[in-house]
């Protein structure tokens, strides 16, 4: 049994819907992450198979995981905000149910946050994988003028990846439920506005490929609601919308409707690592 930690510097939050299949090896690896002043919240958002099983294990044998089980589907939008508003951590911290962390993701997350107090989110690189193994890796600038400049175009951070200040999220309020599934890239535009963005230049996260995930089911509907977004920010706010800007965002616009899921990940992942 693990010394329960009653002034956590990390809120690890993990939101958990059908995970009975990967959540294992997903909460192991923050549970062997290098750096242990932390809680690990972990809400079961209504699953149907065992999910909730694997989580009770799990709190019986280590006191820092707080288990929770939600009554009412809330959504990845939703539990984020439950997750943050019982957050007790200087920095929240994600971490998907089927993703697994690097070792080193939280020190060196936590150490980078503790060195430049003009940070208000941080990621780092993503390794992608499924079932076969390794698929490919995703690159992220590390400074914010980059990631600022390309705003419009990309996610400045990973939000899988993401460590964030409890600060900011309590300065900015809540995620908006209006947005999901982005509405991540709607927080990290909030933060933005008063904050700088950094990515940590190693991989920092295993991101699973799923064909059941939110990115493939739910593809329309992030694409709309990110150019949604993107047009609320271009006006008034910490950025500047180039022309160029809009023309891609014009074309992905145009291309919701017209190219195949499959073949839309794959020419953006394509240009989003050859660029």
């Amino acid at each position: 049994m693990k010394k329960l930690i009653k002034n956590p510097i990390v809120s690890v939050i993990m939101p958990a819907y059908n995970a009975e299949k990967y959540i294992e090896k997903s909460i192991v690896s923050i549970l062997e992450q290098t750096f242990k002043e932390y809680e690990f919240i972990i809400i079961d958002d209504c699953s149907k198979d065992e999910t909730w099983t694997v989580i009770c294990d799990f709190a019986r044998k280590d006191s820092r995981i707080v288990a929770l089980k939600n009554t009412l589907n809330l959504g990845i939008a939703g539990n984020r905000n439950k997750g943050v508003s019982l957050a007790k951590g200087k920095y929240v911290m994600w971490q998907d149910a089927d993703d697994v962390s690097m070792p080193l993701r939280l020190e060196n997350q936590y150490k980078f946050m503790e060195s430049n107090e003009e940070v208000g989110i941080v990621g780092g690189f993503l390794e992608f994988f499924d079932d076969n193994g390794s698929t490919s890796i995703r690159k992220y600038a590390p400074d914010d003028k980059t990631l600022r400049k390309n705003i419009f175009r990309y996610s400045p951070v990973a939000q899988p990846a993401a460590m964030i200040r409890k600060t900011c999220l309590d300065e900015f309020g809540e995620y908006d439920l209006k947005y999901p599934p982005a509405e991540d890239l709607d927080m990290s535009f909030r933060i933005g506005t008063k904050y700088k963005f950094a990515n940590l230049q190693e991989i920092v996260l295993k991101y699973r490929e799923n064909l059941g995930s939110a990115t493939f089911t739910r593809l329309k509907t992030i694409e709309l609601n990110t150019i949604e977004i993107r047009r609320k920010y271009s006006k008034g706010y910490a950025y500047k919308m180039t022309c160029f800007d809009k023309l891609y965002n014009l074309i992905q616009n145009i291309s919701i409707y017209i190219i195949p899921t499959k073949m839309k990940i794959w020419l953006f992942n394509f240009i989003r690592n050859t660029k």
